[in-house]
């Protein structure tokens, strides 16, 4: 099969982990027979660098006609001047509009080698397995805002339409379907209009075209308490830009590391785009201690919703686990009595799990 996808390296740890994404790519071609051409683009930060633009218009157009975009973290402290004409975070925001990128899914899923890196209890983390559909193109993150002149005002607007509700409803409640049918809808209906909106669009799609699925809401102050104290009992959960944000990285201290977590950007046409939920970490960058499974994990995403390749996402995954099982661990993930591997060391394992599948 040929397909082609475009990897933006970004900024921060971000080059050192798309590399390490590309070995896995390279290792499903030679594998399963397929054809991937890799083309890589600036985004961010080091957009800004070479080109005074985060998202150059080669990168958007190079996007647009792919199969898949697998990004690495923008951002970092070279761009952070309150003053700037733009900013890193500008490029990533802009891609994920102009690609029509309405959803963001994050899988939360512990892995079982790594249990005891939950700063939770382990009964308390057995069983998670919740996916997160935050909508990502609406909310306040879009809205209008302002400052006064005199600088001692700021208004931010939450503003959602019904599509926007519609769409991302319908999304979660089939992924609901496929897994333990139970969804989730977290808002703040007790307080904000824009949040009873969503709260009555919900309801109206999952009783006309979801009746069989099991449906309730939360307010998100309860969510962010339920999240702690019962995560298991959760399973597809959807909610708005804002607090998907919150809750989501909430959650992700539940497996103990960011730096396991993948997470996809999907729309109804465009290519989807596929990257580690950590940041750019430039405290840690070019050192080879930035834990490259998150990204590994997010490649394997890409194949299964993006490019349709079930076989090839389960061998991505299976060769995650099966070098977990060999013990192998990056900074982020190993405790104070194991041994710490590299970036790549932990990526060429990956790779090599890959090409050598088990009997």
């Amino acid at each position: 099969m040929h397909k082609s996808i475009v990897l933006l390296p970004g900024d921060g740890i971000g080059p050192e982990v798309v590399a390490e994404a590309r070995k896995t790519i390279t290792a499903i071609a030679q594998r399963f027979g397929h054809d991937f051409v890799l083309e890589e683009r600036a985004l961010g930060g080091n957009a800004i660098d070479e080109f005074g633009d985060p998202l150059p218009q080669s990168t958007l157009a190079a996007c647009r006609s792919a199969d898949a975009v697998i990004l690495g973290a923008v951002g970092g402290p070279k761009w952070d001047d309150p003053n700037a004409k733009t900013r890193p975070e500008a490029g990533l925001l802009g891609l994920r509009k102009e690609l029509g990128l309405f959803a963001n899914l994050r899988p939360i899923r512990p892995h079982r080698q790594l249990i005891d890196a939950s700063p939770l209890r382990p009964d308390l983390i057995a069983g998670v397995d919740i996916l997160f559909f935050r909508e990502l193109t609406g909310g306040i993150y879009f809205g209008p805002s302002s400052v006064s002149n005199d600088g001692t005002t700021a208004h931010s607007e939450m503003v959602y339409h019904t599509y926007e509700v519609e769409r991302i409803v319908r999304l979660a409640a089939e992924a609901a379907r496929a897994r333990d049918n139970h969804l989730t809808s977290v808002d703040k209906a007790n307080v904000l209009e824009v949040s009873r909106l969503w709260r009555r669009v919900a309801g109206r799609v999952m009783a006309e075209e979801f009746p069989d699925v099991n449906y309730d809401v939360v307010l998100v102050d309860a969510m962010a308490m339920h999240l702690i104290a019962r995560p298991a009992s959760f399973d597809v959960v959807v909610t708005g830009n804002l607090f998907g944000d919150i809750l989501t990285d909430e959650s992700s201290m539940l497996p103990g590391s960011l730096g396991m977590l993948p997470s996809a950007s999907i729309g109804e046409t465009e290519p989807g785009l596929y990257e580690p939920i950590h940041g750019s970490a430039p405290d840690i960058a070019g050192r080879g201690l930035a834990n490259p499974l998150a990204t590994i994990l997010a490649t394997a995403m890409a194949l299964r919703h993006s490019l349709e390749m079930e076989r090839e996402a389960a061998a991505v995954e299976t060769a995650v686990n099966q070098v977990l099982d060999d013990g192998l661990r990056t900074t982020d993930i190993a405790t104070a009595d194991e041994a710490v591997v590299s970036t790549t060391t932990m990526g060429d394992a990956v790779a090599t799990a890959i090409g050598s599948p088990p009997t």
